[in-house]
């Protein structure tokens, strides 16, 4: 009889890759908030606007004439065909919408199924730190091995094709990469990507670029990934409409890649989630289609809050780099003398005001919180004269 613990009868034993993931830094923190009232939120990463009613609209007249079936593994027809015109009036790059395309459960089971699709146990993805939490839980999971480039403020969070290459092994499979960057709200140039993109050729590596971001950029212009040179073949492009349609509850998303990869990722696709729920599926192919204005607005506003939250953290004492992208600031907390955990507590039980430890996103996250401006603008006053507070009181100590 075996006497390895692990295989005795009766009793569970997680397998190793699960002990070698924590739980998301993000949702034990927001188990704390749960038991508090009163709170102001500058933590969870979604719009505080609703769903624009036409697409609300779309779905119910779907509900309404009994579309509640499965539709194709890859997608409803409709949806992929309006995602490629999108992805070719927004980028100029063309995308079969029959092979090269497949609408997924939210970016976050795109990135999954990417990785489950083209990694080996122990193949190595390169990837920048801090970065979103669930980058190095999805490789972990597909039996590779998480490689972090960090990053810092003085380089505005952004990594280096320079330090990318310097930890490509003979293991290494892919680079992921996700601009414009969550926690950090960086943005990087097509000159600084094109550079990755060098490496990525140079050493025949696939790219997983996360660009779930990509509408919400500010004073500058966001490039996809792919439509860099000789790289559509190496991309696997990811994107959704939770953040650029506030549509984070319905789950949709999607993945743009060659079609050996493509199929790939279906094959798991359809053992696993079968299909995308049909109604988020005729919501999203009515926000391709009559969807731009609203996003337009969006981002006005956002752009309206960035400014206000980034001047007022630098002006209570929390140093923070100008965000060009998506719906984060990042200010240093270093001066306190706290750590990122010891700050969001202290924060949110003190003054009732949620942030999220930088250190949820990396160990370069240490030393940093992550506060979401996707909220109303009165909230976001009220957090900066509460956290103005806070701080005064625990740098005179």
């Amino acid at each position: 009889m075996s006497t390895n613990p692990r295989r005795r009868r009766g009793k569970y034993y997680a397998p190793q890759r699960l002990n070698q993931i924590s739980p998301s830094g993000i949702r034990k923190f927001f188990d704390l908030l749960a038991s508090i009232e009163g709170v102001i939120s500058l933590g969870v990463g979604e719009p505080d606007f609703a769903t624009p009613w036409h697409i609300c609209e779309a779905a119910i007249s779907s509900l309404e004439k009994g579309y509640t079936m499965y539709t194709s593994n890859s997608g409803m027809p409709e949806l992929r065909q309006e995602l490629s015109r999108y992805l070719k009036e927004n980028y100029n790059i063309e995308y079969g919408a029959d092979s090269e395309l497949l609408i997924t459960v939210g970016a976050s089971e795109a990135l999954d199924l990417a990785m489950r699709a083209i990694l080996e146990p122990g193949d190595e993805v390169i990837m920048p730190d801090p970065c979103y939490v669930s980058y190095a839980p999805c490789v972990v999971l597909a039996g590779g091995t998480p490689i972090m480039v960090p990053s810092n403020e003085k380089a505005n969070f952004e990594i280096s094709a320079t330090d990318i290459e310097a930890r490509v092994t003979k293991k290494t499979k892919a680079i992921l990469i996700g601009y414009p960057a969550n926690p950090t709200g960086a943005v990087m140039s097509r000159n600084k990507l094109a550079q990755i993109a060098e490496v990525a050729r140079r050493h025949q590596l696939l790219v997983i670029s996360d660009e779930i971001y990509a509408k919400l950029v500010y004073g500058v212009e966001h490039t996809c990934f792919a439509t860099l040179p000789e790289m559509k073949e190496r991309t696997i492009l990811v994107g959704g409409f939770s953040k650029t349609y506030a549509m984070t509850g319905w789950r949709i998303g999607y993945a743009a890649a060659p079609r050996e990869v493509i199929a790939s990722m279906t094959k798991i696709h359809q053992y696993t989630m079968m299909c995308a729920p049909t109604m988020a599926q005729v919501a999203a192919t009515e926000a391709l289609k009559s969807g731009e204005d609203s996003a337009t607005e969006m981002v006005e506003e956002y752009n309206r809050r960035r400014l206000i939250i980034v001047k007022g953290l630098n002006n209570i004492g929390l140093p923070c780099f100008e965000p060009k992208g998506a719906f984060y600031a990042f200010p240093s907390i270093k001066g306190t003398g706290m750590t990122s955990e010891e700050f969001a507590e202290k924060l949110l039980v003190e003054e009732k005001v949620a942030a999220v430890p930088g250190s949820a996103f990396g160990r370069c996250g240490e030393g940093y919180i992550r506060c979401c401006y996707a909220t109303s603008l009165a909230d976001i006053e009220e957090a900066l004269s509460k956290m103005k507070r806070f701080v005064t009181k625990y740098q005179a100590t």
